[in-house]
Parts: C-alpha cells; structure tokens; sequence
C-alpha cells in the first residue's frame, strides 16, 4: 500500500509518472522535477538530520547512468557502459549501439542539466535535486553506486562546492563506475565488488563514518591520556 509522505516518519511518496519516455527519440523529463524532493531535504534537515545517502533501485538505468557519463566526461561509450543485471556479450554490444544511436540523436545536448533531461530517469533527476538541496542545508551527502554517482556528476557541475559535501561509500562491479571515480577524482571508503545498488554501500559505509566523527569528536589525545611524547620515552 501506498505510504503518504512521512506517515510515521518512514516513506515520503513522491511519484511523478508511470515512465518516463524513450530518450533515444524524446527529452526524459522536466527539469522542475529537479526541485520536487526540496522540501523533503528541508523536512529532515529541520527534524535534527545532518546526513543523508542516496541509492536506487531501477531496471535499465545503467544505460542512462552511462549515456550521461559519456556526454558529461567525454569518454567512449566502450568505457562506461556495462552489463547491468547481466548481459550477455550480444546484448552487451546491442545496449552500446542503442546508446550510441541515443547520444547520435542529441549530439546537441551538452549542458549538464539538458544532459540530465535528455538521458536521467526519475529517479536520478530526483536524486540531483536532492542532493543540491543536501549540500545547500550543509547536510553529508553520502553517494551510492554507479547511478547515484551519475546524478552526482550532474550535481557537482552545476554547483562544484558538491564534493566539499560529499562521501563515495563503494565502487561497485559496474563497468563504468571506477572509471567515473578515477575521472572525478574521488576515493571511495569501500571496494567489495557490489552490483546491488538500493543504496547498499551507503548502508555498509554509514558505520565507518559514524565511527571516524566519534573517533574526531570522543577520543582523547596523547596529552589528554597521558601518553608519553618523544622526549619522555628516550
């Protein structure tokens, strides 16, 4: 059944359509949809919440996730495009020529939030927005896997201050996701090979975070236990 938004604190239901349409042929979707999650943001933000993971869960966003990594960075589609829920080689090579043909087609499209439009589904317009108001609220923004990175891609090229916000919890086994890292120039906390998504890293990065503020903010120092300096061990 359908949850209306924060009943008991849990979901908020945000649907925007039943599908988005056919980017090989027609622009994805409005960019108003970019601020539909604003106030979602400002609602935790407001509730004492200064941490918030985004992950996903689809079926055929890696395609779109790799046609905006194509377009935004400037790589073949060879290196971004991977074998989703499991591919085979044939289907992994007709995936590439759809693509190609997508990118063929909007060969126009070249800024960032055009590039969002045209290829991102819902759920990675959402995800941006979401993010951008995240960083706005001086809120963590703790990144997922190779979809959620895309919409992150757009994020920091709209607003660059994005990675003074942001933590990569995993690379996941996604062709296309350690290369988009290397490009960004982020590390990520964790390397397990995931091909989850549905914001599983961030699930698994949180406790490394939460133990590295409480390290910074509760463990005493060498002066503060009494530990010997150099001077006093010789």
């Amino acid at each position: 059944s359908t949850v209306a938004p924060f009943d008991r604190g849990l979901v908020a239901s945000l649907n925007v359509d039943v599908a988005s349409v056919h980017f090989a042929r027609d622009f994805a979707k409005d960019v108003i949809e970019v601020c539909a999650v604003g106030n979602v943001i400002d609602r935790l933000r407001t509730g004492g919440c200064n941490i918030v993971g985004f992950g996903e869960m689809g079926v055929g966003n890696t395609a779109a996730a790799a046609a905006i990594m194509s377009r935004v960075c400037g790589l073949p589609l060879e290196m971004c495009v991977g074998r989703g829920a499991g591919l085979s080689d044939t289907q992994l090579q007709h995936k590439i020529e759809v693509l190609r043909r997508a990118l063929h087609h909007h060969h126009a499209v070249r800024q960032p939030l055009d590039v969002l439009r045209t290829f991102g589904g819902f759920e990675m317009v959402q995800m941006c927005g979401a993010m951008l108001q995240a960083a706005h609220q001086r809120m963590l923004v703790l990144v997922d896997g190779f979809i959620a990175t895309a919409a992150f891609l757009i994020a920091a090229q709209l607003q660059p201050a994005m990675h003074d916000y942001a933590i990569f919890c995993h690379v996941s086994d996604e062709h296309g996701h350690r290369r988009l890292l290397k490009h960004m120039g982020v590390t990520p906390l964790l390397d397990l090979r995931l091909r989850l998504g549905e914001g599983t890293g961030c699930a698994l990065a949180y406790p490394l975070i939460d133990a590295s503020v409480r390290f910074l903010n509760d463990m005493a120092s060498f002066e503060q236990a009494g530990v010997a300096g150099k001077k006093d061990a010789v």
